[in-house]
């Protein structure tokens, strides 16, 4: 019996890991395409939700379109209330798994069938070309999920179930305690699901118990309702040091099902046996020759995947109308942070996603925002500059120290994500993409020391008797504006827009360089002039050729980003 279990374990995990493979390789294949369709197709009600469901249903991950929905969310790029209905549509699109379990890991012997898959994967596998390779990984996914789903049958008629006394009397007892028996059964799906990390796997185990006939429909379907919560309580668990709007939707999500749980409990035993006539299932039939048990076993699959299909589909009729209640609703019960956000990682805070591709879609946003924080400190110095008040002039020197204390910290962060999404299974290009995202973030961090080595000069001028004249003003403000055109430019090219001229970058970064050779000449005559102290030149230069080195770290990100060496 002890064998037996491991072996029920063991099909499990191989069933667990086919699915994942299979859609980490349709992630892959199709990650692009689909975070285009998610921000085209978003901005309606309706929209959104045929795309949550297209979306889930093509990759076979509902967690993977709540995490590109709730990018876009960060981002700017969609509302929470449009997001909303993104997650509805991918709680319909998940229920595609449970009836591709149904109609081919059920009516069909798919023993035989796997093999040839195998034998395709590992010849696609050994190809060149990316797209071709990510079709193998879905293939062998694909035939990893049916080799796990058929051994688990056939390990479960093995085993007997229907027979062993046990199991009976367990399931007959606590079959008898009514609306206690179907809250229990919730509970047990949504503990069970939040240990194994996978809804899939439990619906696995619920079609199979149902078929082998050992597991009454009802209880079963309070299985099918507990993974619905226990998936969503996953989800905000993970979600708790993510930012504001992620935690909003994983909240949402949840509410959406809590809701559904609570109104289906309600009109439990009308609602599952409408259901059950829908696919000619009735829960009261008890068969008594081989071909009426083998045509239950099937029907019961269906009155589950039915189920789990109606269930969302009526929930979602429901909702739909009430998004901005809900928005509300939400927003009020998590706030937005005052104190401290604006300061952390906001992207990558949820840890690893579940492809790559995926992660390396996040990095790369959290590098243009490190990007764009950098440039709003180095904005921060002609204000330093320009200011005469001491407490004024404190505080903003403060704040900028304050900046690059975060910009460090930014650095680390970003660094660690990268360096253990390089620990997963990646392509040439993704580690390429990782190599070049690693020198960028050293670059970026390069010049937020620039800035805060510009501040520390200004800081020894304010601190000394004597100021800058007003020829050297004027030069610092000009190198700045160079400098603050080179970080936009910067920016726009890391960020892959449209406009971006990579080459302006090189361009920008001469013309500093001209003028500062040019200062620097002016400088000893203007001395030699009696125009300003020598002291004072050595602050006037520090500032001077921080700009100038701030513009050689932007040549070295746009470099990197571009994965080309610049002539110079």
């Amino acid at each position: 019996m002890t064998l037996m279990i491991l072996k029920m374990i063991g099909c499990l995990a191989l069933l667990m890991f086919g699915m994942k493979t299979m859609s980490e390789g349709l992630q892959k294949l199709t990650g692009g395409h689909l975070r285009a369709v998610l921000g085209t197709m978003t901005k309606h009600r309706i929209g959104g939700l045929l795309t949550g469901t297209f979306v889930t249903a093509s990759v076979q991950s509902s967690t993977a379109t709540t995490v590109l929905t709730v990018s876009f969310v960060n981002a700017g790029l969609l509302t929470l209330s449009q997001a909303i209905p993104v997650i509805m549509g991918a709680n319909i699109g998940t229920t595609a798994t449970a009836w591709i379990m149904s109609i081919f890991g059920f009516q069909f012997n798919m023993s035989s069938v796997v093999w040839p898959f195998f034998a395709l994967g590992i010849i696609l596998s050994y190809t060149k070309k990316n797209s071709t390779k990510s079709i193998g990984e879905f293939v062998f996914g694909f035939a990893f999920m049916f080799l796990g789903l058929t051994t688990l049958r056939e390990n479960a008629v093995a085993m007997d179930l229907a027979h062993n006394q046990a199991v009976i009397n367990f399931f007959s007892t606590t079959g008898g305690w009514g609306i206690f028996s179907t809250l229990l059964f919730l509970l047990l799906g949504s503990i069970l699901t939040m240990c194994v990390q996978s809804s899939a796997a439990i619906m696995a185990i619920t079609l199979l118990l149902c078929s082998s006939g050992v597991l009454p429909i009802y209880q079963g379907i309070a299985l099918v309702m507990g993974e619905n919560i226990g998936t969503t309580v996953t989800s905000n668990l993970a979600a708790l040091s993510a930012s504001t709007q992620a935690r909003r939707a994983a909240l949402a999500h949840m509410l959406f099902n809590v809701f559904g749980v609570v109104w289906v409990l309600i009109v439990f035993r009308p609602f599952v046996n409408m259901v059950c006539s829908i696919v000619g299932f009735d829960p009261t039939f008890v068969p008594h020759t081989e071909e009426e048990v083998a045509q239950a076993s099937v029907r019961v699959t269906y009155a589950l995947s039915a189920f789990h299909t109606a269930f969302n589909l009526c929930n979602v009729l429901i909702l739909i109308w009430f998004i901005k209640p809900m928005e509300k609703i939400i927003c009020k019960i998590i706030r937005e942070k005052e104190d401290g956000e604006d300061f952390k990682v906001k992207f990558i805070s949820a840890g690893l996603m579940s492809t790559a591709e995926l992660s390396l879609f996040e990095a790369r946003k959290e590098i243009n925002l490190f990007a764009a924080r950098t440039q709003k400190m180095f904005r921060m110095v002609p204000e330093l500059l320009e200011m005469k008040d001491e407490n004024d002039f404190v505080k903003l020197f403060a704040r900028i120290e304050k900046y690059e204390g975060i910009s460090d910290n930014m650095e680390i962060e970003i660094a660690n994500y990268l360096n253990k999404v390089s620990e997963g299974r990646l392509s040439p290009e993704s580690k390429t993409n990782i190599q070049s995202m690693l020198r960028e973030i050293s670059e970026i961090e390069s010049i937020g020391d620039s800035c805060y080595n510009m501040a520390r000069a200004i800081n020894r001028k304010f601190r000394s008797k004597e100021d800058f004249t007003e020829n050297q003003y004027g030069h610092i403000k000009h190198i700045m504006q160079l400098c603050d055109n080179a970080l936009t430019n910067m920016i726009d090219v890391i960020s892959d827009h449209a406009s971006a001229d990579a080459n302006r970058t090189l361009n920008l970064e001469n013309e500093i360089n001209d003028y500062r050779k040019l200062l620097k000449e002016k400088n000893v005559t203007d001395i030699e002039n009696q125009e300003y102290s020598y002291q004072m030149g050595v602050h006037y230069m520090d500032v001077v050729n921080d700009c100038e080195k701030l513009g050689d770290y932007v040549v070295n990100v746009v470099e990197a980003h571009a994965n080309k060496k610049f002539s110079t």
